[in-house]
């Protein structure tokens, strides 16, 4: 058994400990009585970035493929033994990891633990051609149903590869291209899950109501056997100018139920002050109803029926400034956009109200709060920042950073980035005759999860 950290309090009054096994396993356990419920939460450090040209999609395939069956588990075993026990569970995919959770009574954390700890040390036993040629016709129809066959689909992926050139590592989705998915090989997934299912390559959380001693005797019980593996490649430099240097476009004419401009802009990455600082930015520009682009473009001008404006958070490369507009019956693409480059050249010039501060600030906390407050968001948050930055402690700690941003550093952000020569722009043209009013806002673009 590795070093022990000695717990920190924190301002959110929450403690974790951290271990390692000797396989290089790390372990992060949070004690919380609470409720009689556990989170088990296991990230692997390998997402589409890690993947290569001409094999995208292989880590959203593998998530698929963790719930077909290892070896002490067969077929659908992994979903009816948790929910059988009274659990939830789920896997996602995104850019940068993936991730499996399971929500337990707490007297079934040790039936959780038993069956991440199947999969990861025997998938291989069970991964067959037939297993594989399912998954992937599973990946194609979810591909089929979330983005070719809905309207604005693809926005995300078409956006992704404007704003992130060809050959850089996010330039692709994790729901990866067909075609990549028709040339996978056996050989090829069992070659990428020996790579990057591997102990050391994996953090391990468990939040709730937990004896630390016990849980940590089953997690060395479990995983302690399982051979690490190295080879792992260093993933490919994500970094790019801070500024795009001009406006990438594109025009689309879909059969969309109205109008939409879309774009992406280039922002710091995860893990600064200011990316903190762009998420209050984006907060108050686009952050729901009170937001200034909902003020002008839906409230004022009537030119807009939706109108948001997101940080999509990554580590490895620039963040997302992600802004979705969809228009009135009527209204021009052209006046939306140049009211939007309006307001952002004037909250540039002038940067955020006090009050605005403050509403931006009380947001980001709430939701911050709201995530640590659940065992499962609490797990979550702990393996990220284990994973990305290294420190599961500073997930205890991001709401005071967030609530030590300056009103000049949102100020500063804005002017830097959120310019018009520092975004790829997306304008959707209906080709279904009139357009017809549309509301409501898309789901989660970034991840892709794993259905039963």
């Amino acid at each position: 058994m590795g070093h022990t950290a000695t717990p920190e309090a924190h301002s959110s009054g929450l403690t974790a400990t951290e271990h390692r096994l000797g396989n290089g396993l790390r372990v992060v356990l949070s004690e919380d009585h609470l409720t009689p419920v556990a989170a088990v939460c296991l990230w692997y450090d390998v997402g589409s970035r890690h993947e290569v040209k001409g094999r995208t999609g292989l880590a959203h395939l593998f998530e698929h493929l963790m719930f077909q069956g290892s070896a002490n588990v067969k077929g659908n075993g992994h979903f009816e033994l948790v929910q059988g026990a009274g659990g939830s569970l789920n896997g996602t995919t995104s850019f940068e990891r993936t991730n499996y959770f399971e929500t337990m009574p707490a007297h079934q954390v040790e039936l959780a633990l038993w069956l991440e700890a199947d999969r990861m040390g025997s998938l291989l036993t069970a991964l067959d051609q037939e297993s594989l040629d399912n998954q992937r016709d599973v990946v194609k129809n979810e591909r089929r149903q979330r983005y070719d066959n809905v309207p604005y689909g693809t926005a995300f992926e078409r956006l992704t590869a404007l704003a992130y050139p060809d050959g850089h590592p996010y330039h692709h989705t994790p729901i990866g291209s067909m075609a990549d998915l028709d040339a996978a090989s056996l050989e090829d997934a069992q070659a990428f899950f020996r790579t990057y299912y591997a102990p050391s390559n994996a953090v391990l959380a468990v939040v709730g109501d937990i004896d630390p001693e016990r849980t940590l005797a089953w997690i060395e019980k479990y995983f302690g056997t399982i051979p690490n593996h190295d080879g792992k490649p260093e993933p490919r430099d994500g970094s790019l100018p801070d500024v795009v240097g001009g406006q990438l476009r594109e025009v689309i004419e879909e059969d969309v139920p109205s109008r939409a401009m879309m774009a992406a802009y280039r922002l710091p990455q995860d893990g600064t002050r200011a990316g903190d600082a762009a998420d209050l930015a984006l907060t108050v520009l686009g952050g729901g109803e009170s937001s200034r682009l909902h003020n002008r473009l839906v409230r004022r001008d009537r030119s807009a029926v939706t109108a948001g404006f997101g940080l999509l958070r990554l580590a490895g490369a620039p963040s997302l400034g992600w802004l979705d507009i969809k228009a009135s019956s009527g209204a021009e693409l052209p006046v939306i956009e140049a009211a939007v480059d309006d307001e952002l050249a004037r909250f540039a010039a002038e940067g955020p109200t006090p009050e605005e501060m403050e509403r931006a600030q009380a947001q980001l906390e709430r939701e911050w709060l709201d995530r640590l407050a659940t065992v499962g968001g609490r797990a979550d948050e702990l393996c990220r920042f284990a994973v990305l930055f290294g420190d599961p402690q500073l997930a205890l700690t991001a709401v005071d950073r967030v609530l030590s941003i300056t009103p000049e550093e949102v100020q500063a952000v804005a002017q830097a980035r959120l310019r018009p020569d520092n975004r790829a722009v997306l304008l959707y043209e209906p080709t279904g005759g009139e357009q017809a009013e549309e509301s409501g806002e898309d789901g989660d673009d970034e991840e892709e999860g794993a259905e039963q």
